[in-house]
């Protein structure tokens, strides 16, 4: 067969920005990622706040960090995200 008619196709993965609130764990850091949304009835703009385990190898993040994380394959229970990149450490 051809080798190139064995590749499967990935989607892209979803990637989020979103403020280390903790890091507590070993290799697990806890994102909070903010979103803004239009009210359904009264059109306002509505924040509303995800929070996200996501896996950090070197154990690197710490509290307030801003980072990207990226969607991966299941890691733990709860932890289905990984830190792509640091974009500003935490003064």
């Amino acid at each position: 067969m051809n080798q190139v008619a064995n590749t499967i196709e990935r989607g892209q993965r979803k990637v989020r920005l979103g403020t280390v609130i903790a890091d507590k764990m070993n290799k697990t850091v806890i994102v909070q990622v903010g979103t803004s949304k239009a009210h359904r009835l009264y059109k306002k703009t509505v924040q509303q706040r995800t929070r996200f385990k996501v896996h950090d190898e070197k154990n690197e993040c710490g509290v307030g960090d801003l980072v990207r994380i990226t969607e991966t394959r299941p890691i733990s229970k709860e932890k289905r995200w990984r830190v792509l990149e640091i974009v500003e450490k935490a003064k």
